[in-house]
Order: structure tokens, then C-alpha cells, then sequence
């Protein structure tokens, strides 16, 4: 793993969230300062995420650990 990864300031595993987790991110990330970063875990790439991020102005770095953990980190471009 990464030093970025583990100094990340704010997490969010969304492997514990029942349902689509996509709400519980775009929360995350609205709570986090100009200069923070989210730090992302989830059971699978999120793909579909990149997108929409990509278009409200993030940036994501993305580690596969295993076939069932994925960490992304979101950071504002």
C-alpha cells in the first residue's frame, strides 16, 4: 500500500454499507476540506464512480489489493 493511501485523512469502507453506496461517498466527499482526500474502500473497482467524479472535478488514484478490496483515492483536481 502506498504512503498516500495510509495518510489519507478521511475513510470510508464502503464494503459495510448496505445498498448502493453512492449517496454515502458523495457525502464523504462534501465533507472533506479543499485540500483533503477521501480514502475509498470497496469490494470491487468502481468504475461507474469514475465517471461521475471525474465530472464534479476529482481526481482518483485507484490500488487492487485482492480480487475483493479496491482503494481509491478522491482528491479535487
Amino acid at each position: 500500500m502506498s504512503k498516500q493511501m495510509i495518510d489519507s485523512p478521511s475513510e470510508l469502507d464502503v464494503r459495510t454499507i448496505e445498498g448502493p453506496p453512492f449517496s454515502h461517498i458523495m457525502a464523504a466527499l462534501d465533507d472533506l476540506a479543499p485540500d483533503e482526500s477521501l480514502h475509498l474502500i470497496a469490494g470491487f473497482e468502481p468504475v461507474p464512480l469514475y465517471d461521475v467524479l471525474e465530472q464534479k472535478g476529482y481526481t482518483c488514484e485507484t490500488e487492487q489489493h485482492s480480487p475483493e478490496k479496491w482503494e481509491v483515492r478522491i482528491s479535487v483536481q
